[in-house]
C-alpha cells in the first residue's frame, strides 16, 4: 500500500501562497496583514483535510457485513445490496426518526434538507440511502411535508442495521450515524463510519466530525458570530414546536 505522505508532491509553503492580491474597499493594512495570516492557516487546513482524506482512502478492508439486511423502501422491500445501485460504494445516513418519535430530529432534518438537492449528483458517483427506524409511510410523509424531492428513504424497523452500525438501543433513543460500505465480488464490507461524538468533543464545543457534515455550520463558521452555543435548527420557526 502506498503511503500518501510519501507519494505527495512537494508543496510551496502556505505563507508563500498567502500573499493574496485581493483588496476590498476601505480595508486597512492591519486587516490585510491579519487576513493573509489567516489565509495561510486556511491553506494549511485545506492540505490537512486532503491528507486525512488520503489516509481514509488507504484504510485496509473493513469487516464483512453480517447479512444482506432487509429494508422497506418507498417502492417496497429491498436489501442493503440493492441500495448500491450500479455502484461499488454506498453511503448511509441514520436519520434520528424512530418509532417512538412523533417528529424527527431537527438537526438531522436540517442536514438532510441540504443533501436533498445534491442527491442527483451524489448518485452519479455512489449509492446513497437515508435510513430511519420509523415505518416507511411516516418517513415518506415527512419527506412530502418538507418538499424533499430526491432523498431515497428506507425503514430499518424490521432489522438490526441501526443497532449494528449506529450503536442504537432498539428500545431507546436514536443515534445519527454516517457509514460507508463497499461491494466487491458479491461481498459487502464496512469501509468507514463517523466515530467522533460526545467522548471526543473538546471543551465548550458540540460533538461533531471533521470536516463537519452540515453545510449550515460551515457557512456560519465564516461569520463573526460563528455557529454560536445557544441556537440550533428547528423543524418549524413559526411555532414553539421544535
Amino acid at each position: 500500500m502506498t503511503d500518501p505522505q510519501i507519494s505527495a508532491p512537494a508543496l510551496k509553503p502556505a505563507r508563500d501562497l498567502a500573499g493574496s492580491p485581493s483588496r476590498f474597499p476601505g480595508e486597512s493594512a492591519a486587516y490585510r496583514r491579519a487576513r493573509n495570516e489567516l489565509l495561510a492557516e486556511e491553506i494549511e487546513l485545506r492540505r490537512h483535510i486532503e491528507r486525512v482524506a488520503a489516509q481514509r482512502r488507504a484504510l485496509p478492508p473493513g469487516g464483512e457485513v453480517p447479512e444482506d439486511y432487509p429494508f422497506e423502501s418507498e417502492a417496497g422491500p429491498v436489501k442493503l445490496s440493492d441500495m448500491f445501485g450500479p455502484h461499488d460504494t454506498l453511503i448511509t445516513y441514520n436519520w434520528m426518526f424512530g418509532p417512538r418519535r412523533t417528529r424527527p430530529c431537527p438537526m438531522c432534518s436540517s442536514l438532510l434538507a441540504a443533501y436533498d438537492g445534491e442527491v442527483p449528483d451524489i448518485l452519479q458517483r455512489v449509492g446513497f440511502a437515508v435510513i430511519g427506524r420509523a415505518p416507511i409511510d411516516r418517513l415518506v410523509a415527512f419527506k412530502q411535508e418538507r418538499g424533499w424531492r430526491y432523498l431515497p428513504l428506507y425503514s430499518s424497523g424490521g432489522n438490526t442495521f441501526n443497532r449494528d452500525y449506529a450503536a442504537e438501543d432498539p428500545d431507546g433513543d436514536d443515534n445519527p450515524a454516517l457509514n460507508v460500505f463497499t461491494r466487491s465480488g458479491g461481498t459487502i464490507r464496512h469501509f468507514w463510519a463517523e466515530e467522533m461524538g460526545p467522548s471526543t468533543a473538546d471543551p465548550g464545543q458540540d460533538p461533531r466530525g471533521a470536516p463537519d457534515l452540515m453545510p449550515l455550520w460551515l457557512l456560519l463558521d465564516k461569520t463573526p458570530g460563528g455557529r454560536g452555543r445557544d441556537w440550533y435548527p428547528k423543524l418549524n420557526y413559526d411555532t414553539a414546536a421544535a
